[in-house]
């Protein structure tokens, strides 16, 4: 085995602010990731969003899983502490996060349209877009060689885990490491489902749903279907908080095939699908550009003349003016319609003003497709349902639309599918660092692996890393 040492800058006890520091030996690390903190992992420490206060001056280079924020936020910050080195990612996640960043620099750091296109151009001259599926050189010195691959994670467009081939020429050692990034559920829409490497010596697996199961694609349709038309029969609007990236693309597909199957003269044929997010709208964009990196099945409604992103009944909701006045025509008309707004924890953006002039009426339909994190409002939402009440922006309101959860839409394999993930491989692992998750998720998929590996008359190590500063 070699000397390498991993040490989790965030994301290790919690579900964000994923930022995993490998070093190599004491003179060279990689950084996979460097996300915000965000819920319950941001009330810890505020300061946590404003500094990178580990040292930088070993890491060669940064691996970028995805482009969610929790993964990358914490970028802009990464740079000004001081590091100098080149951003690799693949090649769809290249397109998207400049997008990702000029978003959060908009939110948390600054309106300055000079200062942001300078950071901008900065970032996309140090992004690396790598191809999937083929060994990269990162690190190539006397005391080391590492070469990395990126594979397709199915979590969102451009996601990848990411493996790394580590070489000690003088202990004459070699070993494989595994980053799985967050890995996508089974039969999402959109995107393939990962395929697990052939070995890991050591496997650092995300472990956001290890304590739960998915409702499989056929029931979690008909759960979509069955809401979207109890707010039809009531005569109101389906909000779904949504992240602008991944979920809200994969709701797109999965709403044009209900409404095709449908048919002509159904309710469905007219059902407005509002898409209010400018940054959403951007991403679609995108994903319609890059085709090749969508699934087979998607590229075959392609083939058969469908547009599963851009449909008839499909309208996008961009200036604040506009949203302002659907706002206030949803609320007030009662006309049928499915709202698809950011965040998707509720923490902020538009949903919020949605949520706010449609929680009080029984008409209308909260419906949450992903995961909430501890300590914000799309969880105390889920967790009280219709008769209680949540805060949104320091204000008081009372639930009385009805409130779903479709757990089979998260972009976040299962407990099932994280075993398989180790499973499926020629050779296990011989240590497991469970990251990514809430406690209780952790402590049950370490057992779980724990029985797996009995069973299978393996041992593996399966150790719950802390977050280091």
């Amino acid at each position: 085995m070699t000397s390498v040492k991993l040490i989790s800058r965030g994301g290790a006890d919690g579900v964000t602010g994923s930022c995993h520091q490998l070093y190599i030996n004491a003179d060279c690390s990689l950084l996979i990731d460097c996300g915000l903190f965000q819920g319950k992992d941001a009330e810890q420490d505020e300061l946590e969003q404003l500094t990178v206060n580990f040292e930088v001056a070993t890491v060669a280079a940064v691996v970028i899983t995805h482009v969610h924020i929790d993964h990358v936020g914490r970028l802009p910050y990464l740079l000004a502490a001081g590091f100098d080195g080149p951003i690799l990612c693949s090649i769809p996640s290249a397109r998207l996060l400049p997008l990702v960043l000029e978003d959060a620099l908009k939110i948390g750091f600054t309106r300055d349209e000079r200062l942001i296109r300078q950071f901008l151009q900065l970032v996309e001259s140090r992004l690396v877009p790598l191809a999937y599926d083929s060994w990269h050189e990162v690190v190539d010195v006397a005391s080391a060689h590492v070469k990395i691959k990126l594979r397709r994670a199915g979590h969102v467009l451009g996601s990848c885990y990411v493996e790394l081939a580590v070489t000690d020429p003088v202990a004459r050692t070699r070993e494989r490491i595994v980053f799985s990034g967050d890995l996508g559920a089974a039969n999402s829409p959109l995107l393939p489902a990962p395929k697990a490497p052939a070995k890991a010596d050591m496997l650092v697996l995300e472990s956001t749903y290890g304590n739960r199961l998915h409702d499989d694609r056929v029931s979690r349709v008909a759960r979509l279907k069955q809401a979207i038309e109890q707010a039809l029969d009531n005569g109101g609007t389906v909000i779904v908080p949504a992240f602008s990236i991944g979920r809200t693309q994969e709701l797109l597909y999965e709403l044009e095939g209900i409404i095709h199957e449908a048919g002509k003269g159904s309710l469905w044929e007219s059902l407005e699908v509002i898409v209010d997010s400018p940054l959403a709208a951007r991403f679609t964009s995108v994903y319609r550009s890059l085709k090749p990196f969508w699934d087979e099945e998607a590229r075959k409604r392609l083939a058969a003349g469908r547009h599963p992103l851009s449909f008839e009944t499909l309208y996008t909701v961009d200036s604040h003016e506009a949203h302002e006045r659907t706002v206030r025509y949803l609320a007030n008309s009662g006309r049928p319609a499915v709202v698809i707004a950011a965040s998707g924890m509720c923490t902020g953006g538009r949903v919020v003003n949605y949520l706010k002039a449609m929680l009080g009426d029984a008409r209308h339909q909260v419906l949450f497709v992903g995961y909430q994190g501890e300590g914000t409002p799309g969880r105390d939402i889920q967790r009280h349902g219709t008769g209680g009440w949540v805060m949104l922006e320091g204000q008081r309101y009372d639930i009385l639309a009805g409130v779903t959860t479709i757990s089979g839409y998260s972009a976040h394999a299962d407990q099932r599918g994280l075993l398989g993930f180790i499973k499926q491989m020629r050779k296990w692992p011989t240590v497991v660092y469970l990251v990514h998750g809430d406690e209780s998720a952790r402590v049950v998929l370490k057992a779980a692996i724990h029985t797996m590996a009995a069973k299978h008359r393996k041992h593996i190590d399966v150790v719950l890393p802390e977050n280091q500063s």
